[in-house]
């Protein structure tokens, strides 16, 4: 799909007026977005914006206060997180988490666990295929790993459950560039085959540079929503996220 396209008709997600606290403390102010298919979308702002929350909410791994999170006309609002992976939704958490006592195959495994008890071997070659470097350690523990490798492995996990939506919640911490520059390509590459993907990510042109459609959160209210392109070249962006400058005209978006 073209940047300079219409969104999809086909809504996957949907998320209506939701609003996530912990304890007293609300972080998540009445935000609604939404996910077509085959769409990438990337939510931006700064360090404690609520995007990370907002993520976690949508997985099930925090309880909402209010609003509601739809997925393919399936209400999820209160599903644990195996019933949000069951219905297709799968997030990446950030920092690489992959389970460090476990060789490369068998945290591929785990991945498949939600849709086949016992794991899905047929499902390796596949997976293989589109993360080389990850067959070629299938038998080394995952500890061994470098960072980049770990969270490529943890990408690589999502990647094998077969989601209709993966979330990618901040894939670039504390990682080189080409290992960041290799997930995101690999993300899009997932994109243009029919995966929806939903991105948080602190690196904005990279994100730009991948992304159809983008939206930014302030204080856990989001503040805008639009094209990437519309994003990338407008001030509000530069208000918000990087307080001031210029706008990001050089970034070429696919």
């Amino acid at each position: 799909m073209s940047r300079d396209n219409a969104r999809p008709e086909k809504i996957l997600l949907k998320v209506d007026d939701l609003h996530v606290a912990y304890g007293k403390a609300e972080v998540v102010h009445g935000v609604s977005l939404d996910v077509r298919a085959g769409e990438f979308v990337v939510v931006l702002g700064r360090n404690g914006a609520g995007k990370s929350t907002l993520m976690h909410a949508i997985s099930g791994l925090v309880p909402k206060r209010g609003g509601t999170v739809t997925f393919e006309g399936q209400d999820l609002t209160h599903a644990t997180p195996r019933q949000t992976v069951q219905a297709g939704i799968v997030q990446v958490l950030e920092g690489h988490r992959v389970f460090h006592t476990l060789t490369v195959e068998d945290n591929l495994l785990i991945g498949t666990y939600a849709r086949t008890p016992h794991g899905d071997r047929s499902k390796l070659d596949a997976i293989y295929a589109l993360f080389p470097e990850m067959a070629e350690k299938r038998h080394q523990m995952a500890s061994r790993l470098s960072g980049g490798q770990q969270q490529i492995l943890a990408v690589a996990q999502g990647v094998i459950g077969e989601p209709r939506l993966l979330i990618l919640d901040e894939p670039s911490g504390g990682l080189a560039p080409l290992v960041v520059d290799r997930i995101l390509s690999v993300a899009s590459d997932l994109c243009k085959s029919g995966l929806a993907i939903l991105l948080v990510e602190q690196l904005v042109e990279k994100a730009l540079h991948h992304a159809h459609y983008a939206y930014l959160m302030e204080t856990g209210r989001m503040v805008t929503a639009a094209s990437s392109r519309e994003i990338a070249q407008g001030d509000l962006l530069h208000r918000v996220f990087l307080g001031g400058g210029e706008p990001v005209d050089q970034v070429e978006v696919l």
